[in-house]
């Protein structure tokens, strides 16, 4: 025979499904048995996730201890007479009114969420590909972080970046999990594949495929809605639920004519003097100029390399010429003592560090495919490549925590071009890691935290823009997440990539001026997006294909006449005052010489002792 016994994999009682999750009684909880089933054949084993009906469960035990803290465990009492469920039965999905189970393949399940309903009690919503979701479960005696452990032996369950309360689930064998966050190699394999991949993980997926946008990203970014917990038209009565976050807070929107008219801002001429600025020493005697004139026109090609390595931190400003020569003495025993730590590592020995046996393979893969149209890597045997190779590597070893996540070949490949020293580009690589290193993690809550940040900018900015972008389900700017993970690395052309870093290294006018740059891209195209047919899908298209088409000097010149434009505006919402660095001085700041000096209200061209503002700088500013 093909078939064998089933194997029971897991099972927890004291599992109550419930008919109705907004209303409790003795005819809508269900006691049972949650069991993960193994159902063996000759060719192929299939997993099942079940809930199987109790017969003897009797009332639930308002009285019960379980000595610790239940997950998510509310008490409520149930009898056994119950009323009659109908059968229903949609695609793999088994509802039984005899057992009261359902049976569901785990390569059929597309989700799982945590949610609260009105009885305030907290479930699990378990929704099958189909997008039928199943009836709620409470796990009356705790349980549920046992029964996560034991799914993720069959399948991946992964936390979705736009809803915490939502778990997407992957077979195994997707590669969703892969440490790199990287699967560009799977994406010719099918939209839905695409969509579930953007969703799960932004990271890999927008690094390229957006072109092969299928209506799936709207289904996959709102998954399928429970008629138990969503507002329909026929039921407009019934309020949102407590549990239902949205992605961004709706901040208090800066009032039409508040903002005032935007500045127009000059772009200077690129840095291109640097003795003058050192003393007889070599130390830099005014680093905050070298920041103005960075942030105003860049560095010319000649004296990047030297530059950079201040900018970064490789070389304090204060530093010496003697005192520069030793920390690169010292900094280049420090990289080849890390350096000769993976080296000296045998085959043998790597074939027992799957972690850094991980970490090869993927900087192999992607060093195989970073800025290959640029002269300095191209070819096959290219040196480049093996700098930009053996770079990577010993990172892995500077920091194994973090270790390699794709994306960061691409912040190392421009720092390489400039420096053509390995040594000196790692150093640099640390000190511009030591800027982004957070959007990197695998929590991904730095790069959520800025797009609700671009998100609160942006309502204050231009109110009409995000109600359109809100109306066609774009609101969350998810497909900002490439520029802001990389700095608009595969935005603009690589020298053009060779400038905006360089400005947003000086910080000015303040920390989050990246932000402020994605603004000025999505401002640019407003008049393209409303009032046209676009909508979710065509939204991605578009701003996908603007890489390689944007003019970089209008962009720095909008961004910062952004800021202008925000920070003279009288009640600013403190959401958008946090990003910009800005804050509302106290009594006792106002009348203080400091508060007077704003660099801000100097750019501005206002008298010195016109320069009592409402707003004062508390993060970096014009130098």
């Amino acid at each position: 025979m093909g078939f064998f016994p089933p194997q029971l994999i897991f099972e927890k009682e004291g599992v109550y499904l419930h008919t109705n999750a907004k209303r409790s009684n003795q005819d809508t909880t269900i006691p049972g048995f949650i069991r993960i089933v193994e159902r063996n054949a000759i060719k192929k084993n299939t997993w099942l996730i079940n809930h199987v009906f109790d017969g003897e469960g009797g009332e639930e035990d308002t009285n019960f201890d379980p000595g610790y803290e239940p997950d998510w465990a509310v008490i409520s009492a149930v009898k056994k007479d119950r009323e009659h469920v109908p059968v229903k039965e949609s695609g793999a999905v088994y509802i039984s009114s005899l057992w009261w189970s359902f049976s569901l393949p785990l390569s059929e399940l597309y989700s799982i969420r945590r949610t609260r309903f009105s009885l305030g009690r907290n479930f699990l919503v378990l929704t099958s590909r189909g997008g039928d979701p199943l009836p709620p479960l409470h796990f009356h005696r705790g349980g549920t972080r046992e029964l996560f452990r034991a799914l993720q032996r069959y399948i991946i369950l992964d936390q979705s970046p736009v809803d915490g309360r939502l778990f997407l689930a992957y077979p195994h064998d997707s590669g969703a999990l892969s440490r790199s966050f990287d699967k560009l190699q799977l994406l010719d394999n099918g939209g839905s594949d695409l969509v579930s991949r953007f969703i799960h993980d932004p990271y890999a997926t927008t690094f390229g495929g957006f072109s092969k946008v299928t209506n799936f990203f709207k289904d996959a970014l709102r998954p399928p809605e429970s008629p138990i917990h969503s507002r329909t038209a026929q039921d407009p009565n019934v309020p949102p639920q407590s549990d239902e976050e949205p992605g961004f807070e709706l901040i208090t929107c800066v009032r039409e004519g508040q903002l005032g008219p935007r500045p127009d801002v000059t772009r200077g001429q690129p840095l291109d003097k640097w003795e003058c600025f050192l003393d007889p020493e070599g130390r830099v005697k005014n680093p905050e100029k070298v920041k103005e004139l960075v942030f105003r026109g860049g560095i010319t090609p000649a004296l990047r390399k030297e530059v950079w390595k201040f900018l970064l931190g490789f070389y304090p400003w204060n530093s010496t010429v003697k005192e520069r020569e030793d920390i690169l003495r010292v900094k280049t025993d420090e990289y080849f003592r890390m350096k000769v730590q993976w080296k000296s590592v045998s085959e043998e020995q790597e074939m027992r560090n799957s972690l850094l046996r991980g970490y090869r393979s993927l900087i192999e893969r992607d060093v195989s495919r970073t800025d290959r149209h640029n002269t300095f890597f191209s070819g096959d045997d290219n040196p480049g490549l093996t700098l930009l190779h053996d770079v990577l590597m010993t990172y892995c070893m500077y920091n194994f925590d973090l270790g390699y996540v794709q994306g960061m070949s691409d912040l190392l490949s421009p720092l390489l071009f400039v420096t053509q020293n390995e040594v000196e580009s790692f150093w640099c690589l640390t000190g511009f890691m030591e800027l982004v290193h957070q959007n990197f993690e695998e929590s991904q809550e730095a790069m959520k935290e800025q797009l609700h940040q671009l998100s609160n900018l942006l309502r204050a900015l231009d109110p009409e823009l995000c109600h359109f972008l809100d109306s066609q389900d774009s609101g969350s700017l998810c497909f900002c997440f490439r520029w802001l993970l990389i700095w608009f690395k595969r935005e603009f052309s690589f020298e053009d990539i060779l400038i905006l870093w360089e400005v947003l290294w000086t910080r000015l006018p303040c920390n989050n001026f990246h932000l402020l740059i994605a603004c000025s891209i999505l401002e640019s195209q407003r008049g393209e997006l409303i009032g046209s047919n676009h909508d979710f899908n065509t939204i991605l298209k578009h701003i996908n294909e603007l890489t390689m088409k944007l003019d970089l000097q209008t962009v720095l010149r909008e961004a910062e006449g952004i800021y202008l434009q925000l920070i003279q505006c009288k009640e600013l919402p403190p959401e958008v005052q946090q990003v910009l660095g800005v804050c509302v001085p106290s009594s006792s700041e106002e009348g203080s010489p400091d508060s007077q000096s704003s660099e801000t209200q100097r750019l501005l061209g206002q008298p010195h002792a016109a320069a009592a503002s409402s707003h004062s700088a508390c993060g970096p500013t014009y130098p």
